[in-house]
């Protein structure tokens, strides 16, 4: 370690680490108005507080909640559900509580530790890799308060904190207007597209024909026992190999490799598949081969002389569509579009060749779309990964 650095365990730096209440604990309810309640969906995985997803209570509520109640400079940890997101709280959030989710670091000498050099450790790989470790083996995702208080973080000097923090504040503050722009064009590129292929269905020119899906698809396929000889090693596509979005299949394996049992669809290259499952997830794709598909999945055979293959994909991934979808399939349990709802979609179509011709335009845009995002994805990534080196580097004594 830096000379004059030390190792410091997180309790040893604070004067409490506590957890917040629920309201309902001490007999009152959520208000439409009233002093700030930050939960971890407060949190933004970028470690900042988000006022708009503050909750509300009274001030009678707020003074039952003494434990809960936060101060200037304290640092939220999220210990349950999205472990590891923190924030400090400015006094411009205060009055505010918090719950059991989010542990409550107030730290005991702001002359031996920043609260902002102490948050960006949480961030670090230091404190990352803890997390992990205590995690491991758990059936439920949360941390004890004795963990949190546990977490090992090096400490250095108060002046080389600053340091530090004043390093970091400008470079984050560069990597999030780029993650920013990253952003962006990611956003931009998918929106080209959508409203290429929204224009497209809109457009009922004439010589168009209206259509419910009953008219011009259907589902021939039977359920097939994937035990049996002819099916054994046949690839399987479930919902989870389809990708969303993109119409990419991913990590396909034989129904041998899985272990199959239960009865699966038989697919060929003729049909498009699409999943009923969480419909706002836009997953779709077109196989080139023989194969089964899980029973979560439409096994979607085109009309012929009415519907083209490619032309049937487009439509199942298109916005419009997912809308429709996801307003059929509203459910206590699992979002799911059943059969007599899909059928009843309705769109206007061109003849075949037509089709064909949109299609070709249509698949060229994506692909070109596609590369646009590919780039913006891979910005996002290694800029994250540049945010995760700087953190190493400060925490390594090695921040220049």
């Amino acid at each position: 370690m830096k000379a004059g650095w030390r190792t410091c365990g997180l309790g040893n730096l604070s004067e409490v680490i506590t957890k917040g209440t629920t309201p309902t604990s001490v007999g009152y309810e959520f208000a439409e108005a009233g002093i700030n309640f930050i939960k971890v969906e407060s949190v933004t995985s970028d470690n900042r507080l988000n006022p708009a997803r503050f909750a509300k209570i009274d001030s009678d509520c707020h003074g039952a909640l003494r434990r809960s109640q936060i101060r200037e400079n304290d640092i939220l940890f999220s210990i349950a559900g999205a472990l590891g997101r923190c924030a400090i709280a400015a006094k411009e959030v205060l009055p505010a509580n918090t719950n059991q989710a989010l542990a409550i670091i107030r730290l005991a000498n702001l002359n031996e530790s920043m609260p902002e050099y102490v948050l960006y450790a949480m961030q670090s790989a230091v404190v990352v890799d803890q997390i992990e470790r205590d995690r491991a083996g758990s059936a439920q995702q949360n941390l004890s308060l004795k963990q949190v208080s546990d977490f090992q973080i090096p400490l250095p000097p108060l002046d080389e904190q600053r340091r530090i923090v004043a390093v970091l504040d400008e470079a984050f503050a560069g990597i999030a207007t780029a993650t920013a722009n990253a952003q962006k064009n990611l956003t931009n590129a998918r929106a080209l597209f959508e409203s290429y292929v929204e224009a497209i269905f809109a457009g009922r020119e004439e010589g168009w024909t209206e259509y419910s899906f009953d008219q011009i698809c259907s589902i021939s396929s039977k359920l097939v026992d994937p035990r049996l000889p002819a099916y054994l090693d046949l690839p399987h596509i479930g919902a989870g190999n389809m990708a969303s979005r993109t119409g990419g299949i991913v990590d396909v394996l034989t129904a041998r490799e899985e272990g199959l049992k239960s009865g699966k669809f038989l697919l060929d290259a003729s049909m498009v598949l699409y999943s009923k499952i969480r419909p706002y997830l836009m997953k779709a794709c077109r196989p080139e081969f023989l194969g089964l598909c899980s029973a979560d999945v439409y096994p979607l055979v085109p009309k012929a002389g009415l519907l083209d293959r490619d032309m049937l994909f487009h439509i199942l991934m298109s916005d419009e569509f997912t809308a429709y979808a996801e307003a059929g399939s509203a459910r206590a349990g699992m979002p799911k579009v059943n059969r007599e709802h899909l059928f009843k979609y309705s769109v206007w179509l061109p003849d075949v060749a037509t089709q064909r011709i949109i299609c070709r335009k249509l698949d060229d845009l994506s692909s070109k779309c596609q590369d646009l995002a590919n780039v913006a994805q891979s910005k996002l990534a290694a800029l994250a990964e540049l945010k995760q080196s700087l953190l190493q580097k400060a925490f390594a004594g090695e921040l220049t």
